[in-house]
């Protein structure tokens, strides 16, 4: 049997069919996934332990052996042990006052329960080692950060067999994980959903790819389709590292009102910026963002005081059931999401249209 073209070193050294990897918040999306031949890697940065706990066994039951990741985000600007309530009394009042004129302008309702983040791995450095400590302990095949990762972190998932994949935004930010031993560098465009450096995804693939040696490196950032996958195998890639073209699939616990914007959504309804938690990221346009790129806004805080002064708005718009308040983190490539699909689905038709593009160059 012919070797399937998009067989990669990543497909090898995961094991998996399809170059593919699949991040997202969503424990059904990563196991519908994990049995259509590609990789899942589950984001748990807001989950405390015990959630991420019981997500590693829901996985593991459902898909027997097969290897899966989990994603942590650790900014390095985080304090060492603050509480919830420490961190929020450092905000300056000019922020507190700015954040609800904006709920009182936009008519952004209190949220109807606390809201809870003091168990988010971002808030200080104790919770986010904890969460470190139980993937470590749970032995996770692939442990995947971003924004900071602990030293000690590499030798640890070494000597238990597991791999650390690294996100980077710059190649300075590459070379520094290849020299602390990353196993696979996620390089991460500017079209990307999230937290996103200043570079475009054409621009930072074969830039890490050049100092990566035989080291994979997985692209990310506006990819969202077959040809988007093809083209990232054709600038060095080793796979892709997506995320927006699952929020609207059909397994996606995120809300059915958001995933009609996204469904609606194109690439200029997108905004790249620091003011949902203090490190830039790509997300839908809402109040919120427009609000802080005005000229008069306040400066915007670093992670995590930014993410605790947003919070309350976040959860006020999702309790308000208004979409036009709303917002997600989502890439350039949204605008290829036209319908709500099964995951198996969207897998299958970017691998099948990967290949017809590929196969299109042979003579």
């Amino acid at each position: 049997m012919d070797r399937d073209i998009l067989h990669t070193k990543l497909c090898a050294m995961l094991g998996v069919e399809l170059p593919i990897i699949c991040f997202t918040h969503c424990r059904d999306v990563a196991v519908a996934a994990i049995h259509a031949g590609g990789f899942a890697v589950l984001g748990e940065a807001m989950h405390p332990t015990e959630k991420i706990e019981d997500d590693i066994r829901f996985v593991r039951a459902a898909v027997g052996d097969k290897p899966f990741g989990i994603d942590l985000v650790l900014p390095s600007s985080a304090p060492r042990s603050a509480s919830a309530e420490e961190v929020y009394s450092e905000i300056p009042d000019e922020h507190k006052h700015f954040a609800d004129e904006i709920k009182r302008k936009y008519d952004v309702p209190e949220p109807e329960r606390a809201v809870a983040l003091d168990q988010w791995g971002g808030l200080n450095k104790r919770i986010g080692h904890a969460q470190l400590d139980l993937l470590l302990d749970e032995r996770v095949p692939v442990i995947a950060t971003g924004l900071g990762t602990p030293g000690h972190l590499f030798d640890a998932a070494h000597e238990r067999g597991l791999y650390v994949f690294s996100l980077v935004g710059a190649q300075r930010q590459a070379v520094r994980q290849l020299e602390r031993g990353a196993d696979a560098i996620v390089a991460q465009g500017y079209d990307a959903a999230g937290h996103t450096g200043a570079s475009g995804t054409f621009s930072i693939v074969p830039e890490v790819v050049a100092i990566a040696g035989d080291r994979p490196v997985i692209a990310a950032g506006g990819v969202t389709t077959g040809r988007h996958l093809a083209a990232s195998l054709c600038l060095g890639a080793a796979g892709i590292w997506a995320g927006t073209v699952w929020l609207a699939s059909e397994e996606s616990d995120i809300d059915p009102l958001v995933k009609e914007r996204i469904i609606a959504a194109n690439a200029d309804e997108t905004r790249r910026t620091a003011c949902i938690s203090g490190k830039t990221m790509r997300v839908l346009r809402c109040p919120w963002t427009e609000e802080w790129e005005r000229t008069e806004a306040p400066e915007v805080l670093r992670s995590p005081y930014q993410m605790m002064l947003t919070k309350s708005y976040l959860q006020g718009a999702n309790d308000a059931r208004r979409p036009d308040l709303m917002t997600e983190a989502v890439g350039q490539g949204v605008g290829f999401v036209k319908e709500m699909l099964p995951v198996r689905e969207i897998l299958a038709d970017m691998a099948d249209e990967a290949r017809s593009v590929l196969l299109g160059f042979a003579p």
